[in-house]
């Protein structure tokens, strides 16, 4: 009988996922790797994961590819959406989410090792930046998966040091607590390519669960 463990990689509606967490017969899954590129929102404009364009296509067009026995199998679940630590920009309402982007807390002190004491004490030369050396960066590094060969950097839901920046993860997988631009993105030609890494909670069956340490 198959045996689902935190931190393996299970096939579920045509991509793989791995496995955040466990809890009442069900789990956190993330997709292990950037499955397509997106602007967060489709406007300039100060703006919270509860009212973001990327939001609505992870709930609407994005979750309605899943067939019927693979949606009754997805949980809605109640997100709190933080203001920044660092920079207090508003996180806007909590949301309930079938499909939704991982926050700054959950990636950086629960999800992919425990990095909570440099979000909670920034040293006094960091604005923008987690430490580079950080030894969870590793854990947060995604690939394309369009081409496994390219890392790239991918939208967490959290807000950035302004509401028209949402926090990200560099593709060395430091955390851009600053943000990157909604809409025109970091880059030179203007666009948007922040990497979307879905994350959603799946039912599982009771009998086929076990713990085991990411």
């Amino acid at each position: 009988m198959k045996k689902y463990n935190i931190g393996s990689i299970i096939p579920f509606g045509g991509y793989n996922w791995r496995i955040l967490d466990i809890k009442n017969n069900a789990a956190l899954i993330i997709t292990e790797c950037i499955i397509e590129q997106r602007a967060y929102h489709d406007a300039y404009k100060d703006i919270t994961w509860a009212d973001c364009s990327l939001r609505k296509y992870l709930n609407s067009e994005f979750y309605n590819k899943f067939d019927a026995i693979d949606k009754a199998r997805i949980i809605p679940v109640l997100n709190k959406n933080l203001d920044n630590q660092w920079y207090g920009s508003k996180g806007g309402e909590d949301t309930q989410d079938r499909v939704f982007l991982l926050s700054l807390e959950e990636a950086v002190c629960k999800y992919f090792g425990d990095s909570s004491l440099k979000l909670q004490n920034p040293g006094k030369n960091q604005r923008y930046w987690f430490q580079r050396k950080d030894e969870n960066n590793s854990k947060r590094m995604a690939r394309l998966e369009a081409n496994k060969e390219s890392v790239w950097w991918w939208w967490l839901r959290s807000p950035g040091r302004v509401n028209v920046k949402a926090v990200y993860i560099h593709g060395d997988g430091n955390i851009g607590i600053q943000g990157n631009n909604i809409l025109k993105g970091n880059i030179s030609d203007g666009k948007c390519t922040g990497g979307v890494r879905p994350a959603l909670w799946l039912k599982l069956e009771k009998s086929h669960l076990t713990m085991k340490s990411l």
